[in-house]
């Protein structure tokens, strides 16, 4: 799950657990709990108990759980066979297990800049 495509583990929202606001990091944010808010990460995994109800801006996203929102991301987004996307995406590569259920529109371009937003220090 983590090689030179997916950073290093920055965040992780265990199951039990559910945050509601904005989240910006830098390296992956893997959500097996609850998120409400925006999100914005290099990598974003929700797993298969994990949900998001906002929209989320990344360079990669897997989507395991469910997906409530818009997805803008710079290389590519993928629907594993129990995920759920219910937004529009915009990226440069989309896949569907599957499955896997997507329910929006999709907006693919080459080489698409996303303009990602660091933690203010």
């Amino acid at each position: 799950m983590f090689s030179p495509k997916h950073p290093k583990l920055e965040v992780l929202i265990g199951p039990e657990t559910t945050i509601k606001g904005e989240l910006t990091s830098k390296g992956t944010v893997k959500i097996d709990g609850r998120f409400e808010g925006n999100l914005s990460a290099d990598c974003i995994i929700i797993g298969e108990g994990g949900a998001v109800l906002g929209d989320v801006t990344a360079k990669a996203l897997i989507v395991g759980g469910k997906l409530t929102g818009n997805a803008r991301t710079s290389e590519s987004v993928e629907v594993q066979p129990k995920g759920e996307v219910y937004g529009d995406i915009i990226t440069t590569r989309l896949s569907v297990a599957e499955g896997g259920q997507f329910d929006g529109r999709s907006s693919m371009q080459k080489n698409l800049e996303i303009e990602f937003k660091p933690a203010e220090a």
